[in-house]
C-alpha cells in the first residue's frame, strides 16, 4: 500500500447552517458546519483525480477535515476500506466484483459515469488488423481482472472468439506499453492514459472502445461504520454533493482541470484535452438504481463464468441505495 500522505487540513466554515437533508437523520437536528468541524474523512484519491478536481473547482473548503489517501488502485480501496482503514474511495466495478465474492466490509453507494472511450482495444501499426475477428492467433496484451479483462472477453465473443484463439499475455499497464514498444504485441486491451500514448507514440489503431460493453458505472466505495454514524454520514453527504457539483464545473472548465490534473500526473494538458474532446459521455455523480446494480451483477457472472473468480459473486447486498434521495435533489454542499 502507497505511503500515507499527512492529512490536508481544510479551511473550517464554521456558523453556516447545512442544508442536507440525509436519510438515517429523521427526527434529528440537522448538522450544521460546526458539528461537522470535529470530523475527518479519510478519502482514497488517484493522482490527478477527486483532490485535483475539487481544488480546480474551489469546492474543496469542507466544513470538515479531508485526510487524502493516495492510493492508485482500486483494489487498495477495497483493501483499506475493508481494513478500517479509509472512509471513501473509488474504483471500477471489478474491484467491487472481488469484494463482493469475499464478502468485504465495504458499500457502494454512488457511482461516478466515467469516459469509455479511453479503454480501448488496439492493433499496432504494421499488423494488418483490422477487426476483432482479426485477432485469432495473435499476441494480444490484456490487464486481467480489470476492465480491459472483460471488455476483451466481450469483444471476442461477439466475434466468436475466445480467450483460446489468442496469444493471450498479462501484462501490467506499464509492462504492456513496453511491450507494444517492443513489437512484442500485435494488440492491447488496455484502459486510461497508455492507450493515448499507444496511438500517439506507435501510431496505434482503435479496433474498439469499452463503449457498448462496458457499464461506464465506476462506485463510490465506503465504509459501513463511516455512514453508519450520523455526523460521519453527513460529511459523506456535503461531499457527494461537492463532486456532483465538481464534476459538472469539469465538463463546462475542462481546461482549467486538465491543468490541475497535469499537475500532479505531468500528463500534457494536450493529450488530456484530446482524451476529453474524445470523451463517450460527460462526467457525472449518479445514484445507484436497479440498473446500476443489474449491470454490475452481469459482470460478476461473467467473470464467475470465465473462470476469473473462484466462484459466484451477488452484488447486490452491498449497493447501498440511501443516498439516492440527496443525490436525486437540490441539496448543495454545506459550505
Amino acid at each position: 500500500m502507497a505511503p500515507r500522505p499527512s492529512p490536508t487540513r481544510r479551511r473550517l466554515l464554521i456558523g453556516t447552517a447545512a442544508t442536507l437533508a440525509l436519510p438515517g437523520l429523521a427526527g434529528a437536528a440537522t448538522p450544521s458546519s460546526r458539528d461537522l468541524a470535529g470530523v475527518t474523512l479519510r478519502i482514497g484519491t488517484y493522482e490527478g483525480n477527486w483532490r485535483a478536481l475539487l481544488a480546480a473547482a474551489q469546492l474543496a473548503d469542507a466544513p470538515y477535515t479531508i485526510d487524502w489517501r493516495e492510493l492508485n488502485n482500486g483494489l487498495l480501496h477495497i483493501e483499506a476500506l475493508n481494513g478500517d482503514a479509509l472512509d471513501l474511495g473509488s474504483g471500477s466495478e471489478i474491484p467491487a466484483t472481488f469484494a463482493a465474492r469475499q464478502k468485504a466490509n465495504v458499500r457502494f453507494i454512488a457511482v461516478i459515469r466515467e469516459d469509455l472511450n479511453n479503454q480501448v482495444t488496439l492493433a499496432r501499426k504494421g499488423s494488418g488488423i483490422e477487426s476483432i475477428k482479426d485477432l485469432k492467433g495473435r499476441r494480444v496484451g490484456y490487464v486481467r481482472g480489470t476492465t480491459a479483462h472483460y471488455f476483451l472477453h466481450k469483444q471476442l465473443a461477439e466475434a466468436g472468439l475466445s480467450f483460446n484463439d489468442i496469444q493471450a499475455a498479462n501484462l501490467s499497464p506499464a509492462d504492456g506499453l513496453s511491450a507494444f514498444d517492443r513489437g512484442d504485441l500485435d494488440a492491447w486491451a488496455i484502459y486510461g492514459y497508455n492507450g493515448q500514448l499507444a496511438r500517439t507514440r506507435y501510431g496505434a489503431k482503435v479496433l474498439k472502445t469499452g463503449k457498448g460493453y462496458l457499464s461506464g458505472n465506476f462506485p463510490i466505495y465506503a465504509n459501513p461504520k463511516t455512514i453508519a454514524d450520523p455526523l460521519r454520514r453527513a460529511a459523506v453527504g456535503d461531499y457527494l454533493l461537492r463532486l456532483r457539483r465538481a464534476y459538472s464545473w469539469a465538463n463546462a472548465n475542462y481546461l482549467a482541470y486538465a491543468r490541475a490534473q497535469s499537475a500532479e500526473t505531468r500528463v500534457p494538458v494536450g493529450d488530456l484535452i484530446e482524451l476529453f474532446n474524445n470523451r463517450s459521455d460527460d462526467h457525472a455523480l449518479l445514484p445507484v438504481d436497479a440498473q446500476v446494480i443489474a449491470r454490475h451483477q452481469e459482470v460478476a457472472s461473467t467473470f464467475a463464468r470465465i473462470g476469473v473468480l473462484d466462484g459466484p459473486a451477488e452484488v447486490a447486498p452491498f449497493w447501498d441505495t440511501s443516498f439516492g434521495p440527496l443525490l436525486r435533489g437540490a441539496g448543495s454542499p454545506a459550505a
